[in-house]
């Protein structure tokens, strides 16, 4: 039985989906005006890691990620998210680009981070944009039921009437905004009450903005979630992801609004992940450490192994992350591609019940992915034959992601080894430029060369 632990009860609970043949699944992606740090695609991780291991326990999912392409303010860094400029906006104007160019742009670099990362592709992106219609309808079904009033800068919803408010953080409105650093709307009702609407400014041209009951605005950032959320899975999902930033006050709205419109209970089940700390602090743009995934790639590190580097601390755990960990983390990742790169598939084996029964357990404690490496490194130093541990850990790896099927040698295409072959007979007859000629060939194609003593050679995939 699969326990997750429930930040809405605050505590590990058995998972029992609405539908026991399908989990709704949905997480907030990113807000496409920048290329996403390594501390978001720890959030992204999380997301997969659950996606494949409920799918590992025999679940089909339907996942959505959203794509903010509006309407996310800068004034959340300050505690109020209604306040600042939109940051697709501002990255428009000081690029010199059309807002539909940065975040295509940005989505495009995101969609290849999530490759190279080995993450699903969810069911589903939706962008912001795309339902702004959808958007307007719930907003108005909050105003037929009376839960919004109009301020001068837009239509906001009234938190002191839904009675629930706070329970996801377990604080009060109040206590929720006492980090804010700005002054707070004086045409408020309550300290706590969030955008719905916000209209454009007078005498200013907006990138986006559409028409809609109330005027010409843009939609709240919050009320995007809910609404592609309940369009796409419905009224009432069973799992809602995201960074423990969110849980404040994102997802307290997102219940807000959703549950006030429709009357159910908007997510059953919510989860969050930790954040990831640089060298011991805090990491942020103003830091200077707000690595990419870019980043990482030009100090000579594989994408995949910052994936297993995440999988050393327990994602409600804050993690450090330091080059000099990644580098462990990298050489570790090699080390299993070499161990089953020597290993021999022979027919009549299947994978070991033992070590997918053991590895199904820790995973299914809530994620417990510390263990579950732990269990992958023992079932390497086991004693079963090759052949079974190379099929186990490639079942395993359904769920780890750390591409065995794409970095273990263990099947050399016939062409490289037919090279292989020639390199060696050029070798044997001394025509050593010619031997030298293939070898850098072999190297292209992604694959070394090594002699033996005995004067056998061994092919293996470079990584």
């Amino acid at each position: 039985m699969l326990k997750i632990y429930n930040s809405l009860s605050r505590k590990a609970e058995d998972f029992k989906p609405y539908d026991l043949r399908q989990v709704l699944m949905y997480t907030c992606g990113p807000t496409v005006y920048s290329y996403p740090t390594i501390g978001n695609y720890r959030t992204y991780i999380l997301g997969d890691i659950l996606l494949r291991t409920l799918k590992f326990n025999g679940y089909i999912v339907k996942y959505v990620m959203n794509l903010t392409d509006v309407g996310h303010l800068s004034g959340d860094n300050l505690g109020d998210a209604d306040t600042g400029e939109d940051r697709v906006e501002k990255a428009a104007l000081e690029e010199g680009k059309t807002a539909k160019e940065i975040t295509d742009f940005y989505i495009n670099a995101f969609m290849k981070d999530l490759a190279v990362l080995n993450i699903s592709t969810p069911s589903k992106f939706t962008r912001a944009t795309e339902y702004i219609t959808q958007q307007i309808a719930l907003i108005q079904q909050l105003e037929e039921k009376g839960y919004t009033y109009a301020t001068k800068d837009g239509i906001y919803f009234d938190t002191a009437k839904f009675k629930n408010y706070g329970k996801l953080s377990g604080m009060s409105s109040e206590q929720i905004l006492e980090g804010a650093r700005v002054e707070p709307n004086p045409e408020k009702r309550n300290p706590a009450d969030f955008a719905l609407w916000k209209f454009s400014a007078e005498g200013t041209n907006r990138l986006q903005e559409w028409n809609s009951p109330w005027g010409i605005g843009f939609p709240g950032w919050h009320i995007e979630c809910s609404a592609m959320a309940i369009n796409e899975l419905g009224e009432s999902i069973d799992v809602h992801l995201g960074g423990e930033d969110l849980r404040m006050i994102h997802h307290q709205n997102e219940i807000a609004q959703s549950e006030c419109a429709t009357e159910k209970t908007f997510s059953k089940y919510w989860m969050h992940g930790a954040f990831l700390q640089v060298d011991g602090k805090r990491m942020g743009k103003s830091e200077g450490n707000a690595y990419t995934i870019e980043d990482v790639v030009g100090k000579g590190f594989k994408p995949l192994a910052l994936r297993y580097f995440y999988f050393g601390a327990h994602y409600r755990t804050q993690q450090n992350f330091t080059w000099e960990a990644l580098e462990n983390a990298q050489n570790s990742l090699l080390k299993i591609y070499e161990i089953l790169g020597s290993y021999k598939l022979q027919d009549g084996m299947t994978p070991s019940q033992k070590y997918r029964d053991l590895f199904e357990e820790t995973i299914n404690d809530d994620l417990n992915m510390p263990q579950a490496l732990a269990v992958f490194w023992d079932l390497l130093k086991s004693s079963l034959p090759e052949s079974e541990k190379l099929l186990t850990a490639l079942e395993l790896d359904k769920v780890l992601g750390i591409g065995l099927e794409q970095n273990v040698a263990y099947i050399v295409p016939s062409a490289v080894m037919d090279l292989a072959k020639t390199r060696d007979q050029y070798r044997k007859s001394g025509i050593w430029d010619k031997a030298d000629k293939v070898r850098k060939e072999l190297f292209q194609m992604g694959y070394v060369v090594e002699d033996k003593s005995d004067g056998t050679f061994r092919v293996k995939k470079q990584f």
